[in-house]
């Protein structure tokens, strides 16, 4: 069975390679992109099955990355990560199609649970947000 590709979008270097390695050690193919247009590269090129994105990367905003991910390819699930009050735009992301939500600083294993539980179990369509 081909691995499931997860591809971590954000301009911090060290959440970047934090996620890396937890969702590498998941059995995922895993993708980095600390900008937009790196994102979008990647989408095009490898398709990845899920997204974590940051909501606020310098250059292209994560609302605007969400939108052009979306629009390349609808069936890629996308979960976005927040800091703290960002709410208002924590609803559009939702309304664009963002699955949920992480607030930073999030626990990690409810992020590797909510991770492995959208691309293992297909059914799942839930939209909640998690963190504090």
């Amino acid at each position: 069975m081909e691995k499931k590709k997860v591809l971590i979008v954000d301009d911090q270097n060290g959440i970047r390679v934090l996620l890396l390695e937890v969702f590498s050690s998941e059995g995922y193919n895993t993708f980095q992109a600390a900008n937009g247009k790196l994102a979008l590269e990647i989408v095009n090129r490898e398709a990845p099955d899920l997204v974590l994105l940051d909501m606020k990367i310098p250059g292209m905003d994560g609302l605007e990355i969400l939108k052009h991910i979306k629009a390349i390819n609808s069936s890629i699930k996308v979960i976005m990560m927040t800091a703290y009050g960002e709410l208002d735009m924590i609803k559009e992301a939702t309304d664009l199609g963002a699955l949920m939500h992480f607030t930073k600083p999030f626990d990690i294993d409810e992020m590797r649970f909510e991770v492995n539980r959208q691309l293992h179990d297909d059914k799942s369509s839930d939209r909640f947000a998690v963190g504090s």
